[in-house]
């Protein structure tokens, strides 16, 4: 008998482990594929996405379900629902797009909130009586980018800044 064709029991037992992980990995998917927009219901989403770690429920009766890659991940997918209870769309909320639709002066916390879904991580800029949001996504060309949404006290959007993660660029230490 060949020995090199025998594998320890428990090297076999961590290869199967692990074959059971990628396989169930891949039963959950953020991206909704498989929901079908007019018909697909919250259970449909849940069985398919899990439960969301993020809802919010607007007075007509609609919602927003949020699913985030975080803490520090780079997408996060919305599905939308109607008033009725029906799915009416997935996309992923992390886009320069998206970015594009937050005016510093009049956008609120909640509008924000959304838009992007929920951020990250929250700070505070004592110095100027403002809380950041912070979200990490990648651009149209898929490279890196931090977003810090700035708001007021009162909740209102001061300064939106889109930086690049210069350390994720080839060399590894970025710009200085």
């Amino acid at each position: 008998m060949n020995r090199s064709a025998v594998r320890p029991s428990a090297e076999l037992a961590m290869w199967r482990c692990a074959a059971a992980v990628l396989l169930l990995a891949g039963c959950t998917t953020y991206d909704g594929r498989g929901l079908v927009p007019g018909q697909s219901k919250a259970g449909d989403v849940q069985e398919l996405m899990g439960s969301p770690p993020d809802r919010l429920a607007f007075p007509d009766g609609s919602a927003n379900w949020y699913y985030t890659t975080g803490p520090r991940g780079f997408t996060t997918h919305a599905v939308r629902f109607s008033p009725q209870g029906l799915v009416q769309s997935v996309e992923q909320v992390l886009t320069t797009q998206s970015v594009a639709k937050l005016v510093a002066g009049e956008t609120t916390a909640d509008k924000v909130r959304e838009i992007l879904g929920p951020p990250s991580r929250i700070s505070r800029l004592a110095l100027q009586d403002r809380n950041v949001w912070e979200y990490r996504m990648y651009n149209d060309a898929q490279a890196e980018f931090d977003l810090y949404v700035q708001l007021s006290d009162e909740g209102i959007v001061r300064e939106v800044l889109l930086l690049k993660d210069y350390h994720k660029e080839p060399g590894g230490r970025g710009r200085r």
